[in-house]
């Protein structure tokens, strides 16, 4: 099979898009579509066991003309610096058509969440944000969490930046935090939300024939993270009928509808 460039079909999305726009200089379209800066650093961790590993992470930040540069942190084993940077350039566009005033970026550690402890993940977490102590910032690029990520690991981005910057408000440094260290109420499950309100309006502009609520639809999901799990419940009080639903470790399958109460409770 085909390996798929992610990168490169970031920069074939641009092309299409910027090919409906009248008088756009060719060169405005390269900067779009260039990272403005990717950080890539390896640092030693000490496991549980005594022995030491060394961790790759990367930060890409991509654009900061709106403001300062915002994405998630993920971790997992096969990540790349093009996935990153892939992502940096959505969350820019993204922003942008939305009028949000934040740029773009993206980051994370290559590393396997499910084979390592608390206490590793929180070591992990604490020297990937020293090395990047002087790159984030609530002026400059704000971290959120992401895939294998949570408050827990935001609270940590926020500990480590606050020591190496200390006598300062560094709360804005990162979102998803919980909220006695000023997270947002709602922010559990917001993205699920945004996704609710987006397939909502796909489907009252008639995007699928025949169908322009959620009412009698059928839906499949990808994913039972955080987001995946509160996406199947927002959309079955939605009135969608969830038929299917995936993860990493398997998948369930049942035509007349799963009720999703019922498979978080078994997961």
């Amino acid at each position: 099979m085909e390996e798929i460039n992610q990168y490169q079909n970031i920069k074939d999305r641009l092309k299409c898009a910027t090919d409906h726009i009248e008088s756009l200089q060719p060169g405005l379209v390269d900067f779009l579509a260039a990272p403005k800066r990717t950080i890539v650093v390896n640092f030693p961790v000490e496991m549980d066991d005594g022995t030491v590993r060394v961790f790759q992470g990367f930060r890409v930040i991509h654009n900061r003309a709106n403001g300062p540069s915002k994405g998630g942190f993920r971790y997992h084993p096969e990540l790349s610096c093009e996935e990153i940077a892939s992502i940096a350039a959505l969350m820019t566009w993204k922003c942008s058509l939305l009028n949000i005033p934040f740029g773009g970026a993206k980051g994370g550690v290559c590393c396997d969440t499910k084979s390592l402890s608390r206490a590793e993940l929180r070591r992990i977490t604490r020297h990937f944000i020293t090395e990047l102590a002087d790159d984030i910032g609530p002026l400059t690029d704000i971290p959120a969490p992401d895939l294998y990520t949570d408050d827990q690991t935001m609270a940590w981005v926020y500990e480590t930046y606050d020591i190496v910057h200390p006598d300062r408000d560094n709360r804005p440094v990162v979102t998803g935090k919980p909220v006695n260290l000023g997270g947002s109420e709602g922010r559990n499950t917001a993205t699920s939300q945004g996704c609710l309100f987006a397939v909502q309006r796909f489907m009252h502009n008639e995007a699928i024939p025949g169908l322009t609520t959620l009412k009698g639809s059928r839906v499949a999901i990808q994913g039972y993270g955080n987001v995946g799990a509160n996406i199947a419940r927002l959309f079955h009080e939605a009135g969608a009928t969830i038929i299917a639903i995936s993860d990493s470790q398997g998948g369930i399958y049942c035509e007349a509808g799963l009720m999703p109460d019922e498979v978080h409770a078994h997961n």
